[in-house]
């Protein structure tokens, strides 16, 4: 439920392809998808205005530090589609150009030969491979011609070795065992782990060096071949999961070698180091028993550093900063005395230092930490900083908050002063009334104190009184920061007129480990008195509608409005859930990670010696159905292989069968996530249609 690996940022377009996943072949005549011109009627969010934002990705600094590479998905509703297409401008926001102008969605963009060209992913040739291009977009040629398609590269520091990854086959097909029968479409499954996210495991990535002379790729050599393994590790590595030593001599990787069951119960990854010249591989963190991932060579070629995890089974365990050093092999954990996570890193120059992402509070911004362990918050605000580059001193960064989507910043390394410098979606957002977004400490019923953010209709009217909903969290360990979502749109709820009440409940990261480990094996206990706490206190307040309150929510947020729907005392007039557990006996036996179900469920239900896993199914939502009293709207994508459409289904079922007013929105072409244009504008329209009608 939660996304398995952190180095997955919100600033990737994760929706309509990222570069860590195949790209479907696109028609090469497709008609271009480009900027919409938007007029926004009364200055109102609608679905349609936010699918018709520009979704800025992937920023990169030249070498010289003088001109910013980035990337802009643009969406088509009528298409039902997105296609990326690449910028560059100097570091001020001056002389801004579009270079690429094509239906193929150009990925992985990367400054080369000194900023003079760029090199990148493309499937103009059917099949998506590397090319190349001048700085300015002319002069565009394939260079690779790989068998199958390219999903990531990462040059070497000199350029002549390239680092891909491409996905070959996994596992045995029918046809394989019964080679008479070729059209047969039964699957033979004889080890767990056979669904991942939204896919049937049928291919795995490999990753395959080859030499590049600037012109060409070589055919690559898969570094490891005849192993069963993933690399990057799915469904949501990239290429943040490999580097290369200064001398080119070194690829580190990040690679969990589990097959089966093994791989279904574990989340122990390692980083391993390959030798271009010996050809052998050794693992630099043996005996570090969780995730560890993101390795990255120091500049001055003595260290390198990762993300790290301690505790196997645990995918929300604290993300740890280590380096090695690479002559001796001592390993020193940075961040011990940071209590939250590090999300992303890179070096500085002199490699005295590495700058880092963190999310403290609810906000999440960059920091600098010695090798000294001296530690300096860099960037301050009501924001998330969810990616930067640095190169000679100058800082670029991706910036987002609940009233503007990622832009491109340049931030002052000394100062944190950040500069907006894209301005890709100034028009649209020029025309838009936002609501207010504001933090809120609540105390809690063990006396804790709990950051909400309270989101307030546009023009609000204090004088007024309005209905009021509960955002219920997904992960479940996800922090409800300055986050923007083309999903779930807190500005978006805001706009329909509703006050929105998105507690920093138990569970959740940015308010230390005691914080965020308090949900695991407690599903049913003080994480939701949490919720309670927090729509009790601001439902006191004149301008809530206290008979009119809703609560909605995804992933676990569903889970919690089932949960809720059994013991709200009738506090909620209508709820929504989506792709939530309504039986947690079924999810267990369902989900196909299930480190994550042995983690934070505790264990297997039938295990009756286990009390923690004993009261965790205990509160499973599917136990309380005769309390149900409240309108639900249920949503699910069937596609979704993390919590199955059944309990959608099952939820939906039972609502019907206890009499209560009940919806059901199925997506047969969606996972966990709702992520087509023409879906996306369906399920808001479903969404507030649904709300309006019980709460208005």
């Amino acid at each position: 439920m939660n996304k398995t690996i952190g180095a997955m940022m919100m600033a990737t377009t994760v929706l309509l392809g990222s570069c860590a996943q195949p790209e479907k072949k696109q028609e090469v005549n497709a008609p271009l998808i480009g900027r919409v011109d938007v007029k926004v009627p009364n200055g109102v969010m609608t679905p349609e205005v936010l699918h018709s934002m520009a979704r800025v990705s992937d920023a990169k600094l030249s070498p010289d530090g003088k001109k910013v590479l980035y990337g802009i998905t643009f969406i088509s509703i009528e298409q039902n589609k997105g296609n990326r297409e690449l910028f560059v401008m100097n570091t001020d926001g001056s002389d801004k150009k579009q270079i690429t102008a094509t239906p193929q969605s150009e990925q992985n963009a990367v400054w080369i030969k000194g900023g003079s060209e760029i090199a990148f992913l493309s499937s103009e040739s059917g099949s998506s491979q590397i090319w190349i291009m001048n700085a300015d977009g002319t002069n565009r040629r394939k260079v690779s011609d790989h068998a199958g398609s390219i999903n990531g590269f990462l040059l070497s520091p000199d350029e002549s070795k390239v680092l891909f990854f491409s996905d070959i086959k996994f596992g045995k097909r029918s046809s394989d065992v019964y080679p008479d029968l070729p059209k047969a479409s039964g699957r033979i499954v004889n080890d767990l782990m056979y669904k991942h996210w939204d896919e049937w495991v049928e291919t795995i990535p490999h990753p395959y060096i080859a030499t590049f002379d600037g012109q060409s790729v070589t055919a690559g050599t898969d570094i490891m071949e005849g192993e069963p393994y993933e690399c990057p590790m799915k469904p949501f590595s990239g290429v943040e999961d490999f580097s290369w030593s200064i001398d080119g001599k070194l690829l580190a990787y990040a690679s969990r070698k589990k097959t089966g069951l093994d791989y279904s119960v574990s989340t122990n990854s390692d980083i391993y180091i390959y030798n271009t010249e010996t050809k052998a591989t050794a693992n630099l963190t043996e005996g570090m028993m969780g995730y560890d991932m993101m390795p990255s060579f120091s500049p001055d070629g003595k260290y390198i550093g990762w993300i790290s995890q301690e505790r196997d089974g645990y995918e929300s365990d604290k993300k740890r900063l280590f380096i090695a050093d690479l002559a001796t092999g001592e390993k020193q954990y940075l961040t011990d005395a940071f209590d939250y996570n590090a999300d992303d890193f890179q070096w500085k120059e002199d490699s005295k230092a590495i700058y880092y992402i963190a999310c403290k509070e609810a906000v999440t911004h960059i920091w600098e930490i010695g090798l000294d362990k001296n530690i300096r918050q860099i960037t301050t605000g009501q924001y998330d900083y969810v990616g930067m580059d640095v190169v000679a001193n100058t800082m670029i960064a991706l910036r987002q908050s609940m009233e503007s989507p990622t832009e491109v910043f340049n931030v002052n390394i000394q100062s944190g002063e950040a500069t907006e410098i894209s301005f890709e979606n100034k028009a649209i957002k020029d025309q838009l009334t936002l609501g207010k977004s504001e933090p809120r400490w609540i105390k809690t019923t063990d006396g804790k104190q709990m950051l909400t953010w309270v989101v307030y209709p546009p023009n609000f009217d204090p004088n007024k009184k309005y209905p009021a909903l509960l955002y219920c969290q997904g992960g479940p360990q996800s922090t409800v920061s300055q986050f923007w979502s083309y999903r779930w749109n807190l500005q978006m709820m805001a706009a329909n007129d509703y006050i929105i009440v998105a507690p920093n409940r138990r569970g959740l990261p940015g308010f230390g480990q005691e914080w965020l480990e308090q949900i695991s094996g407690d599903y049913g206990g003080q994480n939701m008195k949490d919720y309670f706490a927090a729509i009790d206190e601001v439902a006191k307040e004149p301008y809530v509608d206290a008979d009119h309150l809703g609560a909605v929510g995804a992933s676990y947020g569903g889970f919690s409005v089932y949960w809720l729907a059994g013991h709200h005392n009738k506090r909620f007039k209508a709820f929504i859930a989506h792709a939530g557990i309504f039986n947690l006996e079924q999810q267990y036996l369902e989900t196909e990670e299930l480190w994550f179900a042995n983690w934070d469920l505790g264990g297997a239900y039938w295990d009756k010696s286990n009390k923690v896993a004993q009261k965790t199914f205990a509160t499973s939502p599917h136990l309380f159905v005769e309390k149900w009293d409240t309108p639900i709207l249920v949503t699910h994508g069937e596609l979704d292989y993390r919590i199955l459409a059944s309990q959608g289904m099952s939820a939906f079922n039972a609502a019907k069968l206890r009499g209560i007013p009940a919806e059901m929105l199925i997506f047969p072409d969606e996972n966990h996530w709702i992520a087509q244009p023409q879906n996306g504008i369906l399920f808001q329209r479903v969404f507030f249609s649904w709300l309006d009608k019980w709460l208005k």
